[in-house]
């Protein structure tokens, strides 16, 4: 098997058939070369420290006759100024092979002995596993693109023995790294090997054993911008896998790397004709080679994510109940597990606003929460040990610190702009009236962290800061009327109560109503009748026939049939019929045109 080495022994002593040089000769000529470079540039070993960007005691040691041999990186940082950092890197290599020390087989390990996340695929999870811990280390089932194709083919290549080479290029967490890993599992049926180098840095990793690289091995670059995007060792690393795929001897090899979409159009930017050229091995070793991937699932994706998920793909089946509309299944998937964790790290003020928006999410609150409303809720969500040591920009601290992104682009807690309405004007509407807007900025919690406090918070009921907040800066109609159901429901009655007053005072009609019943049951019937009229113009007829069936009820006939004509007079006829004692089971529903009960939330 060509192992891509030509190293053979003579005499006991290890020999390199390309330079002639045994380890001591080439480690007394390197450091010969090293020294009269020194020489020629008129610097000594602390300048030379200066200019290379290395510490005075690392170079003397490279230089010593009785120092090891120096690192790659070293080597190169001294060669760079004035010297061929190639053949040095060359003559470093021959001198650090020791007799019995060269592996065959270059640097890596068979791929089937490889854990994908130990290459940086993203961990999935948004099940639970038996003690109710997020599930860690799971994958979902995979889903081919258009992509996968391509990535099939240089793999064949590869396989048939033609080196090959791709970088797959996307955004944070579109699935570039799960596919290279899907791509080379073919590979792994054959026995071939799988380099992942990453320490003591990638750079330095690449610089040190490249060279040592042996056929039927893939060469794993992922986040490839560590590697080509190094300042000082970006071009010769370049040139280094340019040679590896070139090299006959050394085949075939896969090279597979990831990049984000702004890396590539950095390195594969042309110069200005007088300006430098940072990049040209870079943008050489790119070209063709760049296969871009996709950022959402397109349909015949998401049916196939689908039918898995109908297959008992608990975690495809968790993301598409979040990601089904804009087809970013794989930012989900990514991005969930570490959202959740960035939940349990947060400071307690993060905390607590997340709580927050927890509980307006469940109970009910639109998608665009106010901040003030957040501000203002969180203060009960804090231990009086915390709340005692906030300072007077915890807020502005804590909405920032919820604004950092995690895989995908996500945000526990994002500032958003909502879109502006358009709907047809009403006939008292001009075509031309600007759509409403909420005062203030608005916030939307991450889906995923949605999701979650659905579950994890459902037993529990929000602090007085958080109804106390509601009352004092919600406005919407819809967001009022869960709140006092909800309210209710955990009876919060006097909450509830002044919910009540606060969203009849913005035309909630089903407040209206119940404030309505209110009074009617607590004698004041003016009042009532008043409340019930308003509501009815604003199309909630039903709180007039309650009404007459209270009045009828308690034997004021009269009244009774005063509120039932202008319930009739609202097209109200048909809903008489329905039995007084069914009032009770009725309230707090509303009523269907044909008197049938609806219940007003869920």
């Amino acid at each position: 098997m060509n192992t891509g080495e030509h190293i053979t022994t003579r005499g006991g002593r290890v020999h390199d058939e390309r330079t002639g040089h045994t380890p001591d000769s080439a480690l007394t000529d390197l450091r010969s070369r090293l020294a009269d470079g020194l020489a020629q540039a008129r610097l000594n070993q602390t300048q030379a420290a200066a200019r290379a960007g290395l510490g005075r005691t690392t170079v003397s040691e490279a230089l010593s006759p009785k120092k090891p041999v120096p690192s790659g990186p070293t080597v190169a940082a001294l060669a760079r100024a004035q010297l061929p950092v190639g053949e040095l890197l060359e003559l470093r290599r021959t001198a650090a092979e020791k007799l019995g020390t060269v592996t065959p087989d270059g640097p890596g390990r068979p791929i089937g002995q490889w854990d994908p996340h130990a290459l940086e695929v993203h961990p999935a999870g948004s099940t639970r596993d038996g003690s109710g811990s997020p599930g860690q280390g799971l994958l979902p089932g995979y889903v081919p693109r258009e992509h996968d194709r391509v990535l099939a083919e240089a793999v064949r290549d590869a396989a048939a023995g033609r080196s090959r080479m791709l970088v797959l290029v996307g955004s944070s967490s579109t699935g570039k790294t799960r596919v290279c890993w899907e791509a080379v599992q073919p590979l792994a049926e054959q026995g071939w090997r799988l380099w992942h180098p990453f320490d003591p840095t990638r750079a330095q990793a690449v610089l040190e054993d490249l060279h040592r690289v042996g056929s039927r091995t893939v060469v794993w670059l992922n986040e490839a911008q560590h590697y080509l995007g190094d300042q000082v060792a970006g071009e010769e690393i370049a040139a280094a896998v340019h040679h590896l795929l070139t090299s006959p001897q050394r085949g075939p090899v896969l090279v597979l790397g990831t990049l984000w979409d702004n890396y590539v159009k950095q390195y594969t930017a042309l110069p200005t004709p007088s300006g430098p050229d940072p990049h040209s091995r870079v943008r050489e070793l790119l070209a063709g080679r760049a296969v871009s991937i996709p950022d959402a699932f397109d349909a015949r994706a998401l049916a196939s994510a689908t039918a898995l998920a109908e297959g008992g793909d608990r975690l495809l089946a968790d993301a598409l109940t979040r990601a089904r509309t804009d087809g970013r299944l794989t930012q989900d998937l990514a991005g969930g597990p570490v959202l959740l964790e960035r939940y349990r790290t947060a400071s307690p003020a993060a905390k607590a606003l997340l709580g927050a928006a927890m509980d307006a999410r469940r109970l009910g609150i639109g998608l665009h929460l106010p901040q003030a409303f957040l501000t203002d809720a969180a203060s009960d969500y804090l231990h009086d040990t915390d709340w005692n040591q906030l300072t007077d920009d915890w807020a502005e601290k804590a909405y920032a610190e919820l604004a950092e992104q995690v895989h995908g682009k996500q945000a526990p807690l994002s500032r958003v702009t909502p879109r502006p309405q358009r709907r047809p004007p009403g006939p008292s509407t001009p075509a031309d009236a600007p759509s409403p807007r909420p005062a203030g900025p608005v916030f939307r919690l991450a889906d995923y962290l949605e999701q979650y406090g659905r579950t994890a918070r459902r037993p529990l009921c929000p602090p007085a800061s958080f109804w106390h907040a509601a009352h004092t800066h919600l406005t919407h109609i819809s967001d009022l009327d869960n709140l006092i159901q909800a309210a209710v429901a955990r009876h919060r009655l006097q909450w509830a109560h002044h919910l009540r007053l606060r969203a009849a005072e913005h035309g909630n009609t089903y407040a209206l109503n119940d404030l309505a019943l209110m009074r009617e049951g607590a004698g004041d019937r003016e009042g009532a009748e008043n409340l019930a009229r308003q509501a009815a113009d604003h199309g909630r007829t039903e709180v007039l026939v309650y009404l007459a069936w209270m009045r009828e009820e308690a034997g004021d006939r009269e009244g009774a049939e005063n509120l039932a004509r202008q319930a009739a007079d609202h097209g109200r006829n048909g809903t008489l019929h329905v039995p007084n004692r069914t009032f009770k089971r009725l309230w707090p529903y509303g009523l269907d045109p044909d008197g049938t009960p609806t219940p007003r939330w869920q």
